[in-house]
């Protein structure tokens, strides 16, 4: 386990991209599982400058998406599909079929996580998955729980969940109070995963994480079991 401490969130954005991009240049036809949140918005903009520059091609990169509220089609502008969309797919030169983030408009979810581990799986796994982390230690939607979910698969949001994210709705009443999210099975699958977080609230949940107990009341311990973690982490 690599853990790099810096002292801003733009020096967290660089070193991150930084990470992706030599993913991207030793593997061109990649699969990064991708993230949402205010935590890798710095990263995206970072690789898109990468991208314009001409030091980076995303023209046969895939991506899967680690979640999406349920009830929110891709056209929602809080939907995670939009976010993709708005933050790095637009303004990359990656193929927009080769983008996986799994629907929160299915009626048949069960199915949908299904068809959605079978993709992932299709794909030969995910080379590096981006993962922020919430205050409670969710990765993706995975909430605490009685047991560790190996499968992508329908959450209840957390309250505490629904307040951190009511801030990006115009009230909390509008927050979704479940999401489909990828499980842990394909997380812990990844060849490489690389956590990004930020702001002084967040070092309580990474010591709890990475050097207290695995348990899945703090879903993010189970990081301590995976060969290849790199966590980046500002107090600012």
């Amino acid at each position: 386990m690599n853990f790099i401490k810096v002292d801003s969130y733009e020096k967290l954005s660089i070193t991150a991209a930084n990470i992706i991009a030599a993913q991207i240049i030793m593997k061109p036809n990649c699969v990064l599982g991708l993230a949402t949140g205010s935590s890798p918005v710095g990263t995206y903009k970072e690789l898109i400058k990468k991208c314009d520059a001409g030091e980076l091609d995303f023209s046969t990169v895939t991506s899967v998406n680690l979640d999406e509220y349920v009830g929110l089609d891709g056209s929602h502008d809080q939907s995670y599909r939009y976010f993709m969309n708005t933050n790095l797919f637009d303004h990359v030169n990656i193929d927009k079929a080769r983008t996986a983030v799994p629907s929160g408009m299915s009626d048949d979810l069960a199915a949908e996580g299904a068809a959605y581990d079978k993709h992932i799986a299709s794909l030969g796994g995910i080379d590096l998955q981006l993962l922020g982390i919430g205050l409670d230690g969710h990765i993706g939607f995975n909430e605490p729980a009685d047991v560790f979910v190996k499968e992508t698969h329908e959450v209840e949001l957390h309250e505490s969940t629904i307040e951190a994210n009511a801030r990006f709705f115009a009230d909390i009443k509008d927050v979704p109070t479940k999401a489909i999210t990828m499980g842990m099975g394909a997380i812990m699958n990844a060849k490489k995963v690389l956590l990004v977080a930020n702001g002084a609230n967040k070092k309580d949940i990474l010591e709890k994480s990475f050097f207290g107990p695995i348990t899945p009341q703090v879903p993010a311990s189970i990081l301590q079991l995976h060969p290849d973690v790199t966590v980046i982490y500002s107090e600012n």
